[in-house]
């Protein structure tokens, strides 16, 4: 039997859409726009709250991660995507696909934890705000945001090798748009519960226990934002965590669907459909819907605008 590691020379076939070969032309203009504004949103994000003294706060900081993380998340994925949408070569090599699997698995579950840090944060920032410079420190920061990025390291490391050693029998097409560890599970040719399992009980534990501490640090949050005696207080208060309770609607909703729930439950176009969702819109709607809804970070990008302008203008 040919394991993964053992078809080193040869190469994956992305089937994607191929069934829908008339999406291949409206898809790939949708991702080629969406991409465009993904970069450009993100960077922009992390432009205003590097460069910017009034954003110099540990909610930007978790934003500005948050930003760089989306642009990796989307970029593992994205250019290959336009690649086989663009023309009739769906192939991935071995090591793109096995560098796409490990890398996207990592960021998926870094994005997971870091979305549960940031509540945290909010909670921190609502319900202690004498305190929320001191214990929010950037110290705590940077050691909060590390260990996402860890955790999701580990995770992909363990996930990731754990699907490289399963045997394909010749088997080298991919029913999916990219390198993604279900889908390579499923082109396994042996009984795959155990792997299935892992997969379940870890995406179990990154899901369900970021999204609990969110759930609980936003249960305290409209409580503290009830009692806040000032109404453009609690307009500011709550502008700023339903942006947040938005993009963890948008990343947990599909995440959850896909990864906890047993394989071949659901059809696998669904699957494709709500993977892109997550992987290129929630990444590409992040910077507008925090820049949207809130006033500090639309003034900062007026400031910077400013700035560029006066000085080409010198």
């Amino acid at each position: 039997m040919k394991h993964m590691n053992e078809s080193f020379a040869e190469d994956f076939i992305l089937m994607g859409f191929t069934k829908y070969p008339w999406l291949d032309v409206p898809l790939f203009f949708a991702l080629l726009t969406s991409y465009m504004f993904t970069l450009l949103g993100n960077i922009a994000i992390i432009l205003v709250s590097q460069l910017d003294s009034q954003l110099q706060s540990p909610m930007y900081f978790f934003l500005t991660s948050l930003s760089f993380l989306d642009l990796c998340f989307t970029t593992t994925t994205v250019p290959q995507m336009l690649f086989n949408l663009g023309g009739p070569n769906k192939n991935i090599t071995y090591i793109g696909c096995m560098t796409q699997a490990y890398v996207f698995h990592w960021l998926g579950c870094t994005e997971c934890v870091l979305l549960g840090t940031m509540a945290l944060d909010r909670y921190v920032a609502v319900c202690k705000p004498l305190r929320y410079p001191v214990i929010m420190n950037h110290k705590l920061c940077q050691q909060l945001s590390s260990t996402a990025w860890l955790i999701g390291l580990a995770n992909s490391l363990l996930q990731s090798t754990l699907t490289v050693q399963l045997p394909l029998c010749g088997n080298q097409e991919l029913d999916h748009f990219f390198c993604e560890l279900p889908g390579l599970i499923k082109m396994a040719c042996v009984d795959t519960t155990v792997n299935e399992l892992t997969l379940a009980v870890v995406a179990a534990f990154l899901i369900m226990g970021p999204l609990s501490m969110i759930l609980v640090s936003y249960s305290y949050i409209a409580q503290a934002v009830f009692q806040i005696p000032s109404a453009d207080g609690r307009l500011k208060a709550f502008n700023t965590c339903s942006s947040h309770l938005l993009v963890v609607s948008l990343f947990y909703g599909p995440g959850i669907y896909i990864y906890m729930q047993p394989s071949g439950d659901s059809p696998q176009d669904l699957i494709k459909v709500l993977t892109l969702f997550y992987c290129v819109i929630t990444p590409m709607a992040n910077p507008f819907i925090y820049t949207l809804r809130n006033k500090d970070v639309k003034g900062a990008l007026r400031r910077l605008l400013r700035r560029a302008i006066l000085s080409k203008r010198i």
